[in-house]
Parts: structure tokens; sequence; C-alpha cells
């Protein structure tokens, strides 16, 4: 009884503890990483090296009074914030760290399904508001999502016919002998970019725009609501460059040692939301026929492609169909 009430009630709170921390250390290394880069010092100021500018941001955050447009509707408006985050902290449900919370058969179609629900927080936050700024912020932010969700889900389904089963836990058996990004490279860097595009990051930060939109669908939003929607944003991050490692990183070859097996799985994702941050830097924002032309002109007809040949190449060689 007593181990069935710490599975069922202590493990979420203790796994949701340990992202909204490292949500809250992400945001500063993401200041220190690109104050080095653009030779600024980055926050130095907040006790020892600026370790305690997560704090000060969030208490500062959460000690506001929110302020609602009178001419908003107050329910969605409260509501959108809310649903975002609940979105992003359910998503790392069935994700193995290096055991799932939840033991889903159909984990990837899980992520898949819930995934999609995040449009409704965006569109919700952006016609709640009442202001033509935040609407276009929130139409972008749903073209870019849904747009980018097929290329993921095309790249998906060509990894499925790699491992052979919808299971998260099945790429640790795929990749005993090489990891999934040496043979299939082009779909990890149309991953890569597609989660960019995904978590609305530079330079596909079209949803923002801040010289066109002033902040895009969350212009409204101050205090607890606009800290719900940064934190949901950062926990997508963590979330995509952890499943990333799972898909293409694989860490099979500590699978005796669960303890090592977590420590490299957050290593590798600490490394590729690096990457995120790098290119933040270094990039400038996209137009928006740039980015639906990325998508729906290149990315789609590859994905496609590479869909077609993996599910003719075990026919060609062995005579079989692809085991599902």
């Amino acid at each position: 009884m007593l181990s069935t009430f710490l599975n069922n009630f202590i493990s979420p709170f203790i796994l949701i503890l340990f992202i909204m921390l490292a949500l809250a250390f992400l945001t500063l290394v993401e200041r220190k990483i690109i104050g080095s880069m653009q030779l600024r010092k980055g926050p130095n100021v907040t006790h020892i090296y600026g370790l305690f500018q997560p704090l000060a941001d969030g208490l500062k955050l959460f000690i506001k009074e929110p302020v609602r447009p009178l001419a908003s509707s107050s329910l969605l408006f409260l509501i959108s914030p809310l649903l975002a985050l609940t979105i992003a902290l359910l998503l790392w449900m069935p994700i193995p760290l290096p055991t799932p919370l939840v033991d889903l058969n159909l984990s990837l179609l899980f992520l898949l399904a819930l995934s999609c629900l995040t449009v409704y927080s965006l569109l919700g936050a952006g016609w709640a508001s009442n202001s033509m700024y935040a609407l276009i912020g929130a139409m972008r932010a749903v073209a870019q999502t849904i747009s980018y969700e097929v290329t993921l889900g095309l790249i998906l389904l060509c990894l499925i016919l790699f491992s052979g089963s919808f299971t998260l836990q099945t790429f640790h058996i795929t990749q005993e002998s090489t990891w999934l990004i040496f043979p299939a490279w082009p779909l990890a860097f149309m991953w890569f970019v597609s989660s960019l595009a995904e978590t609305n990051r530079s330079p596909f930060d079209l949803t923002e725009g801040e010289s066109e939109l002033v902040s895009g669908f969350n212009i409204e939003y101050a205090a607890g609501p606009f800290a719900l929607f940064f934190l949901a944003e950062y926990a997508n991050i963590l979330l995509m460059n952890t499943l990333s490692v799972i898909l293409f990183w694989g860490t099979q070859v500590f699978s005796n040692f669960s303890e090592v097996s977590s420590i490299v799985l957050m290593s590798k994702a600490v490394f590729l939301s690096i990457l995120f941050l790098w290119v933040r830097a270094s990039y400038p924002r996209f137009r928006y026929d740039q980015l639906m032309h990325l998508i729906w002109k290149s990315f789609l007809p590859l994905t496609l492609a590479f869909v077609i040949w993996h599910l003719a190449l075990p026919m060609a060689l062995l005579g079989i169909p692809p085991q599902l």
C-alpha cells in the first residue's frame, strides 16, 4: 500500500519539482550563454554569479498583481496559461528517466495526441485577450505548430519502422549496436529544426515578433499568468531535447546502471538545449513565408520520401513487409 501511494502521489510531485527547478536554471544558463556570446556579462548581481536570479525573477513575477484587460474573456484568459503549463508537464509522464512515470504501450501516440492540445491554449490566450496583436500572434502560433507537427509525425513514423514499436523504451533496445542518428542523420537534422519551430524558438519565433506584434499572443499577460506561459515554453524545450536523445542518441550502453543512464540522458539533453541557445544567439528571425516554405516545400516532401523508402526497403531486401 505504501509503495502504491508513493508511486501514485509522491513520484509525480517529485518529478514536477525537479522539472520546475530545471526550467528555472535553464533560463539562467540561457542568459549566461547568450551574454557570453554577445560579449555581455549576463546575470551577475543576484548572489554569486547570479545563481539566485531565477528565484528572484519567479518571486517578482508571482507577487506582482496580474492585470486583465476589461474587454477580455475573463475565464478563458485565466485558463489558457494554466492549460499550457499543465499540458507541458503531462507530456513528461511517458518519458523513461530511466523508467516512465506511467508505463504506456503507445507512448509515442500519447505524446503526439497530447502535444496537439497545446494549440488550444495559444489560440485561447490570443482570442481571449481581445487584442489584434495577440490574435495575430496566436494565429501564427497555431499555423506554425500544426505545420511542423506534420513533419514531426512523419519522422516518428520512420523511427517506428526502425524500432518496430510505438513504445519509447524500445528505442533503448533498438540502439544497442549504434545510435539512430548515424543511419538516420537527415531525419535527425529535420527533427532538430522542426523542434525549434515546434517550441517557437529563434529563428522561428514568429509568434512573438517584437518588431511586429510586441510579444504576440501573450502581449496582454503579466505577472503570474505570463510566468506560466514562460515555464510551459521552457518545459517543452527540455521535453523535445530529452525526446531527441531517446530517439536518436540512445543510452542502452548504460542499461544495467539506471543512475548512470539517467545522468547520460540528462547530459545529452543539456547539450541539445545549449544548441538551442546557440542557434538563438546566432541566427536572425525568419520571415513568415520562409517559415512556411521550409516546412511545406522542403521538409514535407523529404519526410514523405523517407517514409516510402523505409516502407519499401524491407520488402525489397527481405521480401517481407515491415513489422509494427
